[in-house]
């Protein structure tokens, strides 16, 4: 029986493979395009390529595709044959470097935001060697970048690699500084942990609203929701054990470091964890997890929901992504280290964060913005859209200490002692843990918890990283000018802790009161929804430090703002009308006939004996008259806020009337709606219930 280090990474052209099959010299060619981005010569790539299709061929491959991640949201690919023509009449298998290096997809029907007309169809993509190629199927996969005619990114990948450049610039000269001559290059490093909900199959396809919008529009709350908190880290059921093992398998060919899995706190709902890997890698991996997970549950009878809140009165999911520095010698550049107060390296980077959490908090908060996150932040189950940092008791004391410029005494470890002789001893750790928090310090790295389950990874990563590199490259300025090193770098961390101290908080993120503090005491920014905080992308400041670091160009943030804005619009429009199209041709009549059978029943009980109160029926059916004619005005209500849209003059304004009036509208509609399920006969009801979705599975 095979084991999992017998076929881990099996379906990658990983380092283990292109040591076997590439000469000495070409593979290292090859390690100095992928480390230090050297050039690749057109001579190395067409052996790479040879290599990799003999390769993919030997595993049945016979297709071959420019995977890339386009701003729709999810991968995109175009499959191409390894076939060439012989001259006897049959074909040979061949991929030259140059089909390697570069494709050419149609780039006029992908999101632009005005960066290409319709007419103007080409594109390209352009293979990123940092990233390994893979087998799918029968197809090789190679991950690229995906750039328009005239040179804009048109997908995530390329301004995160830029602005993983950018932060290794600053990065290296804040090193350099501190007389690390040894390091050549920082990378940042990512563990996205993925939340998700299981639902069997044939109840999925009997609801309109999970078919074209990934969530239930309507749905009485069921009898049990998540009020015992029994599903939590509970055991996990035989058919989701079974969903998880092929999940891991499937991955782990690809090189996937899934880690862990467990039941999250609603039920139905489920965790899925890696090993950190480079931000780049760690981005596709993530893409390819959420297309494997649905996929995987397909062969179960089951349907992976990704969406962030698939059921209302119960947790949504999430995706904390986990964010650390470290250089090419394996040194974590957030590890305190045993005496934090003494490592002034880790101090300063430690302040570049803080400084660039506060200073952009705006551009982390609209980073993860969609439809979806919009309904789970602020909720008691996900972070505030108030962006703060947890740093726990001792980094706070630390800090505390160098700005007052008072000693710090120190945390002593306290060793738990449980009470019984046989359990271990430990050492407590020195700070709690606060998952109320949305960028929160955990011990060696930054958890941003704010993202949502089904969003990609690379538009946190990419605003976390140049938002930290403009921070670094403010201090190495200062700090290369400096007359004396070791006095300018206190100054500088004692006055970085008086300047954005206010982004630091300890406490309990879901309290009211600490969000009214945070807005109207300490000056941080609220932006509930993605209309209030997308346009921000476009503020002077922030255009001027992500075009300095060359991460976007002005074209592509005012590009990417009306996509981000589009995506919202359409999302909704697609909610809303589905809900009038459920409203009209199923709860509309599975309400009608139920009243009608109440109204039968009074009057074969009335003609038996005219004396017969009917009391319960007559009750009943005055309230489902009620809620259907309220029903039916509310779904008229909804569909004429949808028409008034087509007035808006551009995306701004369509998404600002979506969430004054379309969303109002919308949770009007449920409102009655779902009152009426709870009074409707079972048999009447039109699909299947929450009871039923989120108990299932068993």
């Amino acid at each position: 029986m095979a084991t999992v280090s017998d076929y881990f990474g099996c379906l990658v052209f990983d380092d283990r493979v292109m040591k076997a099959n590439l000469s000495a010299d070409v593979y290292q060619s090859l390690r100095k395009t992928i480390d230090h981005g050297a050039k690749l010569d057109l001579s190395v790539a067409n052996v790479v390529a040879a290599a990799m299709k003999d390769w993919a061929v030997a595993y049945g491959a016979t297709h071959y595709t420019h995977w890339f991640q386009p701003l729709t949201g999810i991968t995109a690919e175009k499959h191409d044959s390894f076939i060439s023509p012989a001259p006897d009449g049959g074909v040979i298998m061949d991929f030259s470097g140059k089909e390697l290096i570069k494709g050419e997809p149609d780039a006029s029907s992908f999101p632009s935001g005005g960066l290409r007309a319709t007419f103007e169809a080409r594109g390209y993509t352009a293979w990123d060697p940092t990233s390994y190629a893979f087998i799918k199927g029968k197809t090789l996969c190679i991950p690229t970048a995906f750039c328009s005619y005239g040179g804009e990114a048109l997908d995530k990948k390329t301004p995160l690699l830029r602005s993983m450049e950018a932060l290794n610039r600053q990065a290296m000269r804040i090193l350099k500084l501190f007389g690390n001559s040894d390091v050549k290059c920082v990378r940042t490093s990512v563990g996205p942990e993925q939340e998700y909900f299981l639902i069997p199959k044939e109840l999925y396809e009997k609801r309109k609203d999970l078919i074209y919008t990934g969530r239930t529009l309507f749905g009485a709350k069921a009898p049990k929701g998540q009020e015992m908190d029994d599903h939590y880290f509970g055991v996990i059921k035989p058919r989701v054990a079974a969903y998880m093992a092929d999940l891991n398998e499937e991955l782990w060919k690809l090189g996937i470091l899934a880690k862990t899995e467990h039941n999250e706190v609603a039920p139905a709902q489920h965790e899925l964890a890696p090993i950190y890997t480079t931000t780049n890698v760690a981005t596709d991996h993530n893409q390819l997890t959420m297309e494997i997970m649905q996929k995987v549950a397909g062969k179960h009878g089951l349907v992976c929901l990704l969406h962030e809140k698939p059921f209302a009165g119960v947790n949504g999911s999430g995706k904390h992504n986990n964010w650390s520095l470290a250089t090419d010698t394996g040194v974590n550049l957030l590890s305190p280290g045993e005496t934090p107060y003494e490592n002034a390296q880790f101090l300063l980077f430690l302040c570049a964060v803080i400084k660039a959490v506060d200073d952009y908090q705006d551009l982390l908060r609209l980073s993860v913005a969609t439809a979806g996150n919009d309904h789970r932040l602020g909720a008691n189950e996900a972070p505030p859209a108030v962006v703060s940092i947890f740093l726990g008791d001792e980094l706070s004391a630390i800090l505390s200490a160098i700005e007052n410029d008072q000693p710090y005494e120190g945390t002593r470890k306290t060793t738990m002692k449980l009470g019984v002789d046989v359990l271990p001893r430990f050492a407590r750790d020195t700070t709690d843990r606060n998952r109320t928090s949305p960028f929160a310090f955990t011990g060696n790295k930054f958890e941003f918890r704010m993202l949502g389950s089904s969003n990609s990874i690379a538009c946190a990563n990419m605003m976390l990283n140049a938002a930290v590199a403009e921070s670094l490259r403010i201090y190495a300025d200062r700090l290369e000018n400096a007359e004396d090193f070791e006095t300018a770098l206190h100054e500088m961390i004692k006055k970085t802790i008086k300047d954005h101290k206010r982004i630091l908080f300890n406490g309990n993120g879901y309290d009211d009161a600490w969000i009214r503090e945070a807005v109207e005491v300490r000056g941080l920014s609220n932006y509930p929804t993605t209309p209030d905080c997308m346009p921000h992308l476009l503020d002077e400041k922030n255009v001027r430090m992500l075009t300095s670091h060359k991460v976007f160009s002005q074209a592509e943030l005012e590009s990417r703002c009306e996509i981000m804005l589009e995506n919202y619009c359409k999302t909704v429009i697609i909610e809303a009308n589905t809900m009038v199209d459920m409203a009209r041709k199923q709860i509309l009549p599975a309400v009608e006939g139920y009243a009608a059978e109440l109204a039968g029943t009074i009057a074969a009980k009335r003609a038996v004996s005219p004396e017969i109160s009917c009391g319960y029926e007559s009750g009943l059916l005055r309230k489902l008259s009620v809620l259907t004619d309220q029903i039916a005005v509310q779904t008229d209500d909804l569909e004429a806020a949808v028409l008034e849209l087509a007035g808006c003059a551009d995306t701004i304004r369509e998404s600002e009337a979506i969430r004054d009036n379309v969303l109002g509208k919308m949770a009007s509609l449920r409102a009655v709606a779902d009152e009426a399920e709870t009074q409707t006969a079972e048999a009447y009801w039109p699909f299947p219930t929450y009871g039923e979705l989120l108990y299932g599975v068993r």
